[in-house]
């Protein structure tokens, strides 16, 4: 299925694609003015924490999403493409391919293939190091040495190892539960985590990486 494009007047929240690690954290908002055959035209963001609007220049990579009625967000990359002046200076931003905007439904989180360092804390002795075998905004999975009591239920404080296109690597922690283990050919364990405890600007971050993962994916 296509995905959806946004409409005039909805919302669009945005960070951008910084080197600058704390400048990439910051979410802003903005409404979309016009739609037009090869761009998103938006107002200047807007910080909501600082109240402050953002200038935003040509070329700058936004990772942007917007909701729909039913609460589902659609994200996509972009980047500025050019401005327009009119009673506000508007910003025009690249108009993304239908297929490269990814769905994400609250319930149903993107997941994406990927080794990632995950450090894994179990019981006050147990503490190891492993390598993720996918990851998603709901919970991830991992895969470890054959002899761990990792039963089902069993609650874990876990911190993973995050890339950022940019360069950023953030450290994100949450506490999960196992929800299944599986015996690998190999005498390993593949160890299948929800998340139970993460806020959602940890969520939203690895929702960042797996989307980043993703177009990826679909560039080569």
């Amino acid at each position: 299925m296509l995905g959806l494009l946004p409409k005039v007047n909805q919302i669009l929240y945005m960070q951008i694609n910084s080197i600058d690690d704390e400048e990439s954290k910051i979410e802003y908002k903005s409404r979309i003015a016009d739609i037009t055959d090869s761009a998103i035209v938006i107002e200047l963001p807007l910080n909501e924490q600082t109240g402050r609007l953002k200038r935003l220049y040509a070329g700058d990579e936004l990772n942007a999403y917007f909701l729909n009625m039913g609460g589902v967000k659609h994200y996509f990359t972009t980047t500025v493409s050019g401005f327009r002046e009119d009673v506000v200076r508007l910003v025009e931003l690249k108009l993304p391919d239908r297929d490269s905007i990814t769905q994400v439904q609250r319930r149903s989180f993107l997941r994406v293939l990927a080794e990632l360092e995950i450090a894994v804390k179990f019981s006050d002795q147990l503490l190891f190091v492993a390598l993720t075998e996918d990851i998603g905004g709901g919970g991830i999975s991992f895969i470890c040495e054959g002899h761990l009591p990792l039963g089902l239920q069993a609650a874990l404080s876990c911190w993973l190892l995050v890339p950022f296109k940019n360069g950023s690597i953030e450290h994100i922690p949450f506490k999960g539960e196992v929800v299944r283990v599986k015996k690998l050919e190999t005498g390993r364990l593949l160890v299948m985590v929800s998340f139970v405890e993460i806020t959602d600007r940890e969520r939203q971050k690895i929702i960042r990486f797996c989307f980043e993962r993703q177009m990826d994916f679909r560039k080569r």
